[in-house]
């Protein structure tokens, strides 16, 4: 039984301060996790544009976006400019690599990432998955072997790149089991570790779920286990923050149900390749989450 958990790092302020919670909280529980790193600008205030979005307004009124991240990080971008977080926070970001946690890639630009990527084209993806590729090989000395989109958010270029980058495995996508992706009838050779279950933001706030009893319910969730086990997505801004006794309260809980809390490369490592099911992606909805995100379609004939 195993429940892999992603760790989503979107800003210079969830890097620089709640990522060191984060350690401790799962040194403690002897708990592993992957973490993946937003490497350039913060440009979290340029969101706004995104208001006209379905579920945007509701979304944000819900989650308190401004108890979590800031009123400084939602003004990067536009009143005031965007720190680069791989160049003002390395040091952190190889401390998590060095307390031997696996990292990855999350992206360059988060908001630009998750504003343009599903209208791109193949010179801007590729211009932005290699920005992030040789970023993080400036900071770690060595290439990324794992990526992991910003907001679940990709597109037929950037799946190409994956298999071109020497990516060993991506968690780009929301599912229910790994697989194989199939990108309008092109296969992508290179496995898909979908999340499988909902995040506290997107739970929060509704059918009655409050911090309160929020881990209740996902724990309720967890309480059977599929052959392929769980992935967790939690985002550093929140269960590195003000939501950290949820996550406590998770973690305690999936140790109880008889979890073993590992990496995405322990998760994968426990994976026959050869035998997952080719399925294909398709943009959708989620309950709880705005816009549209890359999701695990029907399984297709091998």
């Amino acid at each position: 039984m195993k429940l892999a958990l992603k760790v989503d790092v979107d800003t210079y302020r969830g890097t620089r301060d709640s990522v060191p919670r984060l350690l401790a909280l799962l040194a403690r529980h002897r708990a592993q996790a992957t973490f993946l790193f937003s490497l350039g600008p913060d440009h979290t205030g340029r969101a706004i544009r995104r208001v006209f979005r379905p579920g945007f307004a509701s979304k944000v009124s819900r989650t308190s976006v401004a108890s979590h991240y800031g009123v400084t990080t939602l003004l990067y971008g536009t009143l005031l400019p965007g720190p680069d977080i791989g160049r003002r926070c390395a040091e952190v970001m190889r401390r998590v690599r060095d307390e031997g946690f696996e990292v990855g890639i999350h992206t360059y630009d988060h908001v630009e990432w998750q504003d343009r990527i599903g209208s791109a084209g193949p010179e801007w993806t590729e211009r932005e998955m290699r920005r992030a590729c040789d970023r993080f090989q400036e900071i770690f000395g060595e290439p990324a072997r794992i990526h992991g989109a910003a907001g679940w958010q990709m597109n037929i270029h950037a799946y190409r790149l994956a298999q071109q980058l020497g990516f060993r495995y991506c968690s780009d996508t929301r599912g229910t089991r790994p697989f194989i992706p199939v990108c309008d009838s092109e296969i992508i050779a290179c496995p898909q570790l979908p999340t499988t279950l909902p995040t506290l933001d997107e739970l929060i706030g509704t059918n009655g779920l409050t911090v309160d009893n929020v881990s209740r319910h996902l724990l309720g969730l967890t309480e059977k286990c599929p052959p392929t086990g769980h992935v967790y997505t939690l985002h550093a801004e929140l269960e590195g923050n003000r939501l950290s006794g949820v996550f406590e309260q998770l973690l305690e809980g999936w140790k109880i149900q008889g979890y073993s809390l590992v990496s995405l490369g322990e998760y994968a490592g426990g994976l026959d390749v050869a035998r997952l099911p080719l399925c294909a992606v398709e943009n959708g909805t989620l309950p709880g989450r705005s816009g549209t995100l890359s999701l695990q379609g029907r399984e297709l004939a091998s």
